[in-house]
């Protein structure tokens, strides 16, 4: 659902990798929103099927705990 990468999807794809490799797990979203400085509503805009899904997929990461 997204049709092109910009300055925003790469920070959360960054921050996901990061987290992950630093905890080995990957965030929930309210850390997501914490750590980027964007609101959750933002996230979901970037990542319309989702951060856990759609985000963490983009990342090569799995879905964070609680991800349905």
């Amino acid at each position: 659902g997204i049709d092109e990468l910009n300055d925003e999807h790469k920070k959360v794809v960054d921050v996901l990798r990061e987290y992950y490799e630093k905890n080995g797990i990957a965030p929930m979203v309210r850390v997501l929103s914490k750590v980027t400085g964007f609101k959750l509503k933002h996230i979901y805009e970037l990542f319309p099927s989702g951060p856990g899904k759609g985000a963490c997929k983009m990342a090569g990461l799995p879905k964070p705990t609680g991800c349905v």
